[in-house]
Protein backbone atom coordinates (compact mmCIF):
# COMPACT_ATOMS: atom_id res chain seq x y z
CA UNK A 1 0.00 0.00 0.00
CA UNK A 2 2.74 2.44 0.93
CA UNK A 3 5.45 1.08 -1.37
CA UNK A 4 5.51 4.17 -3.61
CA UNK A 5 6.10 6.43 -0.64
CA UNK A 6 8.78 4.11 0.76
CA UNK A 7 10.57 4.12 -2.62
CA UNK A 8 10.39 7.90 -2.75
CA UNK A 9 11.93 8.13 0.72
CA UNK A 10 14.78 5.84 -0.28
CA UNK A 11 15.46 7.86 -3.42
CA UNK A 12 15.40 11.12 -1.51
CA UNK A 13 19.02 12.17 -0.96
CA UNK A 14 20.28 14.26 1.90
CA UNK A 15 22.17 16.67 -0.39
CA UNK A 16 19.30 18.17 -2.37
CA UNK A 17 18.95 21.86 -2.80
CA UNK A 18 16.08 23.47 -0.87
CA UNK A 19 13.80 23.89 -3.91
CA UNK A 20 14.15 20.23 -4.84
CA UNK A 21 13.64 19.21 -1.21
CA UNK A 22 10.40 21.24 -1.03
CA UNK A 23 9.10 19.80 -4.31
CA UNK A 24 9.80 16.22 -3.27
CA UNK A 25 8.47 16.76 0.25
CA UNK A 26 5.25 18.13 -1.21
CA UNK A 27 4.83 14.98 -3.30
CA UNK A 28 5.54 12.85 -0.24
CA UNK A 29 2.94 14.74 1.79
CA UNK A 30 0.38 14.03 -0.95
CA UNK A 31 1.31 10.35 -0.85
CA UNK A 32 0.89 10.35 2.94
CA UNK A 33 -2.60 11.85 2.54
CA UNK A 34 -3.53 9.00 0.20
CA UNK A 35 -2.01 6.50 2.63
CA UNK A 36 -4.05 7.97 5.46
CA UNK A 37 -7.21 7.56 3.38
CA UNK A 38 -6.23 3.96 2.69
CA UNK A 39 -5.80 3.41 6.44
CA UNK A 40 -9.30 4.78 6.99
CA UNK A 41 -10.63 2.33 4.37
CA UNK A 42 -8.92 -0.53 6.22
CA UNK A 43 -10.48 0.61 9.51
CA UNK A 44 -13.90 0.86 7.89
CA UNK A 45 -13.55 -2.64 6.42
CA UNK A 46 -12.49 -4.02 9.81
CA UNK A 47 -15.45 -2.32 11.49
CA UNK A 48 -17.83 -3.82 8.91
CA UNK A 49 -16.38 -7.28 9.46
CA UNK A 50 -16.74 -6.93 13.23
CA UNK A 51 -20.39 -5.90 12.80
CA UNK A 52 -21.10 -8.86 10.53
CA UNK A 53 -19.31 -11.18 12.97
CA UNK A 54 -21.41 -9.94 15.90
CA UNK A 55 -24.61 -10.43 13.91
CA UNK A 56 -23.57 -13.92 12.81
CA UNK A 57 -22.67 -14.89 16.39
CA UNK A 58 -26.10 -13.67 17.54
CA UNK A 59 -27.76 -15.78 14.82
CA UNK A 60 -25.72 -18.82 15.86
CA UNK A 61 -26.78 -18.33 19.50
CA UNK A 62 -30.43 -18.00 18.42
CA UNK A 63 -30.31 -21.19 16.33
CA UNK A 64 -28.63 -23.12 19.15
CA UNK A 65 -31.22 -21.87 21.65
CA UNK A 66 -34.07 -22.92 19.31
CA UNK A 67 -32.40 -26.28 18.74
CA UNK A 68 -32.36 -26.77 22.54
CA UNK A 69 -36.06 -25.93 22.77
CA UNK A 70 -36.88 -28.38 19.97
CA UNK A 71 -34.83 -31.10 21.65
CA UNK A 72 -36.65 -30.47 24.94
CA UNK A 73 -40.05 -31.12 23.33
CA UNK A 74 -38.78 -34.05 21.26
CA UNK A 75 -39.16 -32.41 17.81
CA UNK A 76 -36.42 -34.31 15.95
CA UNK A 77 -37.23 -32.76 12.56
CA UNK A 78 -36.75 -29.22 13.92
CA UNK A 79 -33.56 -30.31 15.72
CA UNK A 80 -32.12 -31.64 12.41
CA UNK A 81 -32.96 -28.40 10.60
CA UNK A 82 -31.50 -26.35 13.47
CA UNK A 83 -28.30 -28.42 13.40
CA UNK A 84 -27.90 -27.70 9.68
CA UNK A 85 -28.38 -23.94 10.24
CA UNK A 86 -26.10 -24.00 13.29
CA UNK A 87 -23.33 -25.56 11.16
CA UNK A 88 -23.78 -22.87 8.49
CA UNK A 89 -23.64 -20.05 11.03
CA UNK A 90 -20.64 -21.65 12.80
CA UNK A 91 -18.78 -21.80 9.46
CA UNK A 92 -19.57 -18.13 8.79
CA UNK A 93 -18.45 -17.16 12.31
CA UNK A 94 -15.15 -19.01 11.81
CA UNK A 95 -14.62 -17.36 8.41
CA UNK A 96 -15.41 -13.89 9.76
CA UNK A 97 -13.10 -14.39 12.75
CA UNK A 98 -10.30 -15.35 10.37
CA UNK A 99 -11.09 -12.35 8.17
CA UNK A 100 -11.11 -10.03 11.18
CA UNK A 101 -7.73 -11.34 12.31
CA UNK A 102 -6.25 -10.81 8.83
CA UNK A 103 -7.68 -7.30 8.61
CA UNK A 104 -6.32 -6.44 12.06
CA UNK A 105 -2.86 -7.63 11.05
CA UNK A 106 -3.02 -5.72 7.77
CA UNK A 107 -4.15 -2.56 9.58
CA UNK A 108 -1.42 -2.92 12.18
CA UNK A 109 1.25 -3.33 9.51
CA UNK A 110 -0.07 -0.39 7.49
CA UNK A 111 -0.19 1.84 10.60
CA UNK A 112 3.42 0.99 11.46
CA UNK A 113 4.49 1.73 7.87
CA UNK A 114 2.58 5.00 7.92
CA UNK A 115 4.11 6.03 11.25
CA UNK A 116 7.61 5.15 10.05
CA UNK A 117 7.18 7.10 6.83
CA UNK A 118 5.69 10.08 8.65
CA UNK A 119 8.74 10.14 10.91
CA UNK A 120 11.02 9.90 7.85
CA UNK A 121 9.23 12.81 6.22
CA UNK A 122 9.62 14.87 9.40
CA UNK A 123 13.36 14.11 9.48
CA UNK A 124 13.70 15.03 5.82
CA UNK A 125 11.76 18.26 6.33
CA UNK A 126 14.15 19.13 9.15
CA UNK A 127 17.14 18.55 6.88
CA UNK A 128 18.12 15.05 7.96
CA UNK A 129 18.86 12.49 5.25
CA UNK A 130 16.53 9.46 4.99
CA UNK A 131 19.03 7.16 6.70
CA UNK A 132 18.64 9.20 9.87
CA UNK A 133 22.03 10.91 9.65
CA UNK A 134 22.50 14.63 9.28
CA UNK A 135 24.72 15.72 6.39
CA UNK A 136 27.47 16.38 8.94
CA UNK A 137 27.15 12.87 10.38
CA UNK A 138 27.21 11.40 6.88
CA UNK A 139 30.36 13.37 6.03
CA UNK A 140 31.98 12.15 9.25
CA UNK A 141 31.17 8.54 8.30
CA UNK A 142 32.77 9.06 4.90
CA UNK A 143 35.91 10.49 6.51
CA UNK A 144 35.98 7.63 9.02
CA UNK A 145 35.78 5.10 6.20
CA UNK A 146 38.80 6.71 4.54
CA UNK A 147 40.90 6.30 7.67
CA UNK A 148 39.80 2.78 8.46
CA UNK A 149 41.63 -0.42 7.48
CA UNK A 150 38.27 -2.15 7.33
CA UNK A 151 35.99 -0.51 4.72
CA UNK A 152 32.92 -1.45 6.80
CA UNK A 153 34.28 -0.04 10.05
CA UNK A 154 34.17 3.49 11.28
CA UNK A 155 36.44 5.25 13.78
CA UNK A 156 35.31 5.30 17.37
CA UNK A 157 35.49 8.95 18.32
CA UNK A 158 33.52 8.56 21.52
CA UNK A 159 36.53 9.34 23.74
CA UNK A 160 37.67 12.26 21.58
CA UNK A 161 36.21 15.63 22.54
CA UNK A 162 34.47 17.58 19.80
CA UNK A 163 36.84 19.69 17.67
CA UNK A 164 35.56 22.92 19.19
CA UNK A 165 36.63 21.78 22.67
CA UNK A 166 40.12 20.60 21.71
CA UNK A 167 43.05 22.94 21.62
CA UNK A 168 44.64 23.98 18.36
CA UNK A 169 47.70 21.86 19.15
CA UNK A 170 45.52 18.79 19.71
CA UNK A 171 43.68 19.34 16.44
CA UNK A 172 46.96 19.81 14.54
CA UNK A 173 48.46 16.70 16.12
CA UNK A 174 45.36 14.74 15.19
CA UNK A 175 45.51 16.03 11.60
CA UNK A 176 49.23 15.15 11.37
CA UNK A 177 48.55 11.64 12.67
CA UNK A 178 45.77 11.14 10.15
CA UNK A 179 47.95 12.48 7.33
CA UNK A 180 50.77 10.12 8.31
CA UNK A 181 48.30 7.24 8.43
CA UNK A 182 47.01 8.10 4.94
CA UNK A 183 50.57 8.34 3.58
CA UNK A 184 51.37 4.94 5.08
CA UNK A 185 48.23 3.39 3.55
CA UNK A 186 48.93 4.78 0.11
CA UNK A 187 52.66 3.94 0.25
CA UNK A 188 54.12 7.42 0.18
Amino acid sequence: MLDDLRDTLRAFGGRLDPDERRRMASGMRDALVHAKLALQDLRTGLSGTESRLAAEQAELDTVRRRMGYAADIGDNETVAIAERFAAQHADRVAMLESKRMSQQQELSLAERDYDTMTAELRRIMSGVAPGGATPEQQAQREVDALFSDDPDASLDLSDTPPPSRRSRAEREADAEARLADLKRKFGR
